[in-house]
């Protein structure tokens, strides 16, 4: 297996006025790697011309070690494509054409049958292998569309937004798939403009804003917190010695617990956030330094969070509870604030005496780095 899955090297590819890539640089590794950007900024084209359907005006493509141009039919032999639009034959069932695919890509007819089966069972249609594509729901025809792209065993699967019309529900299942197919050690290039997709499925990440990579890096999972500030209600030395048990070092003073990560010549027990509020005392204020003024809060708590939201609702706030996750937010502009959100959400806790599973914690996520590279240019992680 090649360092990389993908390479390319300013390319180039214009349609009319329109620069579709405008000298894309990346050097993707062997995994799941997720290509994000909005509609427009490049995506699909370049997955077309990394398959060799389409030629770049300029620059180099290298897919699985091989330039594209060199052996384009040879080169698609060895790699699984999911288009995102609509391309199914209605009126065959999936069982006859996921077995057809697999025969378009070199397989005996009875290993095909085989290969079809298994496939349509790993991808959930076991069942409804027999039933015409026609009568199948959005879920279902990505299924297909995703068992059609890998029923050869490719070396390499671009899926080009494979999540695209499908229910919350389907798409964590179709998100669960990808998943799976990584831990088999299918390489994956998923195209997607929903960040968080990419954030819980993807090892690697290309970022593309206006034909241009602004990021080529791993996905990083959100920053630990070293240390956290709290003040709980009561004694506060209980909290700080099942928390020094646990590892951490703590500090009390003037009331207010202080809880760190132990040094570098120590492993961390883990996030030391989460350790806190595991704690089980009832919280008074968690982040260090809380901002000055919140407008909108969430917040996760042990048990039922509707008495909490009545209580917010009748001091003013404007509430909504959703899975379990309770959004606290400042009325609109036309009536006056009842206060800082923040803190009427922590003063309500605390007088509940709800255990607080999360509140407030602000970590840095995919959105937020995107956000930062395309209006900052071009950022490009180690290659």
């Amino acid at each position: 297996m090649p360092e990389t899955v993908v390479q390319t090297r300013e390319l180039v590819k214009t349609f009319g006025a329109v620069r579709a890539l405008d000298g894309v640089d990346i050097a993707v590794p062997p995994g799941v790697t997720g290509l994000v950007g909005a509609n427009g900024a490049g995506k699909t084209t370049l997955m077309r011309i990394l398959l060799g359907l389409s030629r770049p005006d300029r620059g180099q493509a290298e897919v699985l070690g091989s330039p594209v141009d060199r052996d384009p039919s040879g080169l698609r032999s060895r790699l699984g494509y999911m288009p995102e639009n609509d391309c199914l034959p209605l009126d065959q069932t999936a069982a006859d054409f996921v077995m057809y695919a697999a025969e378009l890509a070199g397989l005996p007819t009875s290993e095909a049958r085989h290969r079809a089966s298994e496939t349509l069972f790993l991808v959930g249609l076991a069942e409804e292998r027999i039933r015409y594509i026609g009568d199948y729901s959005t879920g279902m025809k990505q299924r297909v569309k995703l068992a059609q792209a890998i029923v050869h065993d490719p070396e390499l699967a671009l899926l080009d937004e494979p999540a695209s019309g499908l229910d919350p529900e389907g798409r964590e299942e179709m998100l669960q798939l990808i998943r799976r197919l990584g831990g088999f050690g299918i390489n994956i290039l998923v195209s997607s403009h929903v960040l968080t997709d990419i954030e819980t499925t993807c090892s690697w990440v290309v970022m593309l804003d206006g034909g241009r990579t602004v990021r080529s890096a791993p996905v990083e999972p959100p920053a630990r917190e070293d240390t956290v500030s709290v003040e709980v209600f009561g004694d506060p030395q209980p909290l700080a010695s099942l928390l020094a048990e646990r590892g951490l070092e703590t500090e009390v003073a003037d009331g207010r617990l202080t809880a760190s990560a132990p040094g570098p010549e120590r492993e961390s027990p883990g996030d030391v956030y989460e350790m806190v509020l595991d704690g089980g005392r009832t919280v008074r204020s968690a982040p260090v330094e809380p901002p000055a003024r919140e407008d909108t809060v969430s917040v996760e708590v042990f048990g039922d969070p509707q008495p909490l939201a009545s209580l917010l609702a009748e001091r003013g706030l404007e509430t909504e509870v959703a899975d379990g996750r309770l959004t606290a937010s400042a009325p609109g502009p036309e009536r006056e604030s009842p206060g800082d959100v923040y803190e009427m959400v922590r003063d309500a806790l605390a007088e509940l005496e709800i255990p607080v599973r999360r509140l407030g914690a602000d970590l840095t996520g995919l959105e937020e780095i995107f956000t930062a590279a395309a209006s900052g240019g071009r950022e490009e992680g180690p290659q």
